[in-house]
């Protein structure tokens, strides 16, 4: 069986820093320690209102780090250029709305099309890989393909949200096996991210055919009470068992 990668997000150690505009604590120190122990790459999503990564943050980390930099994007002309400035291995391309908390859904693959598939094409040519952040539906993990994206990154957040509140997830379950599988099928490498706990990350890695995980919130909260060593080698063990 194929090992599942796990991918740290590190967004809210830089929303703790912002919420007093001081220079601690510090994500790129958050990044070295994913690396120290086992995470397989680092995830920073560069929002529109630089709610809380920024450019600087993009350009210390891409440079000090040796594991991959998984950099998420909206969709934007501005984007595109700090992109193809920065130019990390890895881009996955989400949706983003200013007024929201955190990422609602996934991506509106016909909204704009003819710029994102411009957007694709330009970063593929420099040898980027993209994944597009999609609901797990059959419809959109077809029309990622033809988009010519290398990866889907499913959103687990309905079905992380039914397991948090002991709700029945079967459905949910079922919806997310089929698109991996149709994943699979087409060619594309299939991930998974959004809400992932200790709890929804044993079940989630489970289904044949997910090949990575991204992880954010519930790692960085969870660190303040276990220290964030020991949390990714949980998550580790988790992906592993």
């Amino acid at each position: 069986m194929k090992r599942i990668r796990l991918g740290v997000n590190i967004d809210h150690v830089a929303t703790v820093r912002n919420a007093r505009g001081e220079n601690y604590p510090s994500p790129l120190r958050a990044a070295l320690l994913a690396q120290k122990n086992g995470a397989d790459s680092v995830t920073i999503h560069l929002r529109e209102d630089r709610r809380h990564i920024n450019e600087n943050d993009l350009k210390k980390i891409k440079n000090k780090i040796k594991i991959p930099l998984n950099l998420e994007i909206a969709a934007t002309k501005e984007m595109l250029r700090i992109a193809t400035k920065s130019r990390p291995p890895f881009i996955c391309i989400v949706p983003e709305k200013r007024k929201e908390i955190t990422t609602e859904g996934g991506l509106n693959l016909n909204h704009n099309r003819p710029f994102l598939k411009k957007l694709i094409n330009n970063l593929k040519k420099r040898k980027i890989r993209i994944s597009l952040f999609i609901e797990p539906n059959l419809k959109d993990i077809n029309e990622a393909k033809n988009l010519n994206a290398d990866c889907i990154e499913i959103h687990t957040g309905k079905i992380c949200n039914l397991i948090n509140m002991n709700k029945s997830f079967t459905n949910e379950l079922k919806r997310i096996k089929k698109a991996v599988k149709e994943g699979n099928k087409l060619g594309l490498e299939v991930h998974a991210g959004h809400g992932l706990t200790f709890k929804s990350a044993q079940i989630l890695k489970r289904i044949k055919g997910i090949e990575e995980f991204n992880i954010g919130h519930f790692l960085i909260g969870e660190s303040i009470f276990e220290g964030m060593s020991s949390v990714i080698k949980t998550f580790k063990k988790i992906l592993k068992s």
